[in-house]
């Protein structure tokens, strides 16, 4: 996949950034390793399509594991709820969503 990770890294975090306004000092270093990690599952997603190792539904699947994890992860820290980190997340999921499939081949993972 052929794709500028710390371009598609930082606007992930603008998008996240306006949902989680007052906690975004708190939550900008766990949100970066969080994006970072589903940028690069993205990309191992993407190999394993390239040699014929994954089929569409598994690649959705772990796509679902790497967010869930940085929901839980996001969820950690004081004063962040579910709702405000939920919209984060999609904020910064519909920022790479359409780069990501098409990068992929075309497939929906995200």
């Amino acid at each position: 996949m052929n794709i500028d990770i710390e371009k598609l890294l930082k606007g992930m975090l603008e998008a996240a950034s306006v949902g989680l306004k007052n906690h975004w000092p708190k939550a900008r270093d766990y949100a970066e390793n969080e994006f970072r990690k589903l940028l690069l599952e993205a990309q191992h997603i993407a190999q394993l399509k390239d040699d014929a190792k994954i089929t569409e539904q598994e690649a959705t699947y772990l796509m679902d594991l790497q967010r869930n994890a940085s929901r839980a992860v996001l969820l950690t820290i004081e004063g962040l709820g579910i709702l405000a980190v939920e919209a984060a997340i999609n904020a910064a999921l519909a920022v790479v969503r359409d780069t990501i499939n098409s990068a992929i081949g075309g497939w929906k993972i995200l």
